[in-house]
């Protein structure tokens, strides 16, 4: 299979490094998906890392050109109704995530777990915080958004959210359930980009098989392992 890189900054150097640690081909890398030939596109996956406002402007050409996309771009929430239109109208795959790292992926279970449990015991409140280097645009992140869908979804309560922008982290989540005599305190921390690099790859070369259609990483990655 072939895999195309849009978005060529420090996310993209890395997932062309994993590509070759694994024997896969890079079609190409742009800092301008629009301007990629068709023919390269129609035989690639497309894994976007880029910015909030390319993905406003871009997600139909990727939807219309290549074989399927996956995007780990955040700050799109609220287009989100028409990005899944466009793939689905132009029957392309496409997986999305604010976050491919398998980490974080079990860390999602792990707070559904509890927010299930502490949502049937009743007593806690729960909180997010989120810390993030310097360069990050959105705020709060997509995975804090992620984690609060989670714990509004298992106990009907929406929780407050402290965002930390600052130096070169690259990526803290934290999440507590506060009761009257207790606290509980579960806690996600990214090393460095590579975990998110190589989960994008991962969600690749699943799309490149999967059948058509649109998917979070979150619902399917747990079948390859």
């Amino acid at each position: 299979m072939k895999i195309f890189i849009s978005g060529y900054g420090k996310m993209g150097h890395m997932i062309e490094e994993i590509l070759s640690r694994r024997g896969l081909t890079c079609s190409g890398t742009s800092e301008d998906i629009t301007s990629v030939d068709p023919a390269i596109a129609k035989e690639s996956v497309c894994i976007d890392f880029t910015m909030p406002q390319a993905i406003r402007r871009n997600y139909a050409f990727l939807a219309e050109h290549f074989k399927a996309v996956v995007i780990g771009t955040t700050g799109w929430d609220d287009i989100r109704e028409d990005v899944v239109r466009c793939f689905e109208e132009h029957g392309t795959t496409m997986v999305y995530s604010s976050n491919f790292s398998i980490g974080v992926n079990v860390f999602f279970r792990l707070i559904e777990k509890s927010a299930s449990l502490l949502g049937q015991t009743g007593g806690y409140m729960p909180y997010i915080e989120e810390k993030h280097h310097c360069h990050k645009l959105d705020r709060p992140s997509g995975t804090a958004k992620m984690l609060e869908d989670i714990i509004v979804e298992e106990m009907d309560i929406r929780p407050d959210i402290a965002s930390v922008r600052c130096g070169e982290i690259p990526g803290i989540h934290s999440v507590g359930f506060e009761g009257i005599s207790d606290r509980i305190t579960l806690t996600h921390e990214a090393f460095s980009r590579e975990g998110f690099a190589a989960g994008a790859v991962e969600a690749a070369v699943m799309a490149d098989s999967l059948p058509v259609g649109v998917y979070k990483f979150k619902d399917i990655i747990f079948r390859a392992l």
